[in-house]
């Protein structure tokens, strides 16, 4: 079989699935917008610890906000509407999927990377909440525009079906979605990106036990009770460092990212405040690049694992970042 293919998309590489999918989206519509952009306007950076949902039976531990919300989060910033739709079954999904590609449509999915072969072996875990953008189909074979790689790939039928319809938490259920109204405008509203940066201080300052500093304090209170020689501890530390650092570009790579766009929205807006935080953030980030370094020694057992170390250093950055989004909030 042979559908047509989108000869006009540029691929282009992202630090982050969703946010690399949405601005690629929207720059194959027309709309010039960066990665950072498209993050901080739709008020990504989060953090959050939600030990009532399970991976692999440990704890939900997130630093952005949940799936589709950043592509969701552009519609009223940007004035554009998205449509999704997910399926019954992988049959309903691909033919869908194939009579969009035949309109010529570039077409974004969620998906599991653990059935993704063209991850390697070693970066395939059961995450059912990675983004990436169809643009054709040759015979038998999608082609792939995936922005954690820096070059388009190709997936065969069988097994994006598979990772489309993956089961588990946050299952995509075959999930896809096109842009169905283009910008208003022609570039990002200042009064937009204040709201969206006043939005994120709330989020990071709520007075909810699980978001926000506070989730992160109480991170630190479970993994201070953890006991040093128990593998359990080991695994939970391990499990941390992999939610931080892996899924999704993880704690760091979010604080160099909303960095970024701190700095996009100093010019934007007109406020040297706004490039003088991103600074700030840049170094919070390398608090938590730091942390996942100490962490990942201690389970390799370069280092004797210390639970209430880890703790303080949580603690550490919780309070970098109160402080960071208290003084945020007055600069907005």
């Amino acid at each position: 079989m042979q559908t047509k293919n989108n000869t006009e998309f540029v691929h282009q590489h992202a630090g982050h699935c969703e946010s690399g999918v949405a601005s690629g989206l929207l720059r194959h519509h027309g709309f010039p917008i960066t990665e950072s952009m498209a993050f901080g306007l739709s008020s990504g950076l989060t953090f959050a610890y939600l030990p009532f949902i399970k991976l692999s039976g440990l704890p939900l531990i997130a630093y952005r906000s949940p799936p589709k919300s950043l592509i969701k989060g552009l519609s009223k910033p940007l004035g554009v509407t998205f449509q999704f739709e997910t399926f019954s079954s992988p049959d309903k999904g691909q033919a869908r999927l194939d009579e969009l590609l035949a309109q010529g449509q570039v077409v974004g999915l969620q998906t599991s990377v653990y059935w993704l072969p063209y991850f390697p072996p070693e970066m395939r875990f059961h995450f059912n909440a990675h983004n990436l953008l169809v643009y054709g189909k040759e015979d038998n074979d999608y082609l792939i525009s995936d922005p954690v790689f820096e070059a388009p790939m190709r997936c065969a039928t069988a097994d994006l079906n598979r990772s489309r319809f993956a089961k588990g938490v946050l299952a995509p259920k075959g999930l896809l979605y096109t842009l169905k109204t283009q910008p208003q405008q022609s570039e990002v509203n200042p009064l937009a990106v204040n709201k969206a940066i006043a939005k994120t201080c709330r989020s990071m300052l709520a007075p909810v036990p699980i978001a926000g500093v506070r989730g992160m304090r109480l991170l630190a209170k479970k993994i201070e009770s953890l006991p040093n020689a128990a593998p359990k501890s080991a695994a939970f530390v391990g499990h941390l460092v992999r939610m931080q650092e892996e899924i999704g570009t993880g704690g760091a790579g979010f604080r160099f990212i909303y960095a970024s766009f701190l700095q996009e929205a100093a010019d934007c807006v007109g406020k040297k405040s706004y490039a003088d935080a991103a600074e700030q953030l840049i170094e919070i980030g390398d608090g938590w690049r730091a942390m996942a370094l100490t962490t990942a020694r201690m389970i390799k057992a370069r280092e004797p694992m210390d639970a209430k170390h880890l703790a303080h250093l949580l603690r550490n950055q919780a309070d970098a970042e109160e402080a960071f989004f208290k003084s945020l909030a007055k600069a907005v």
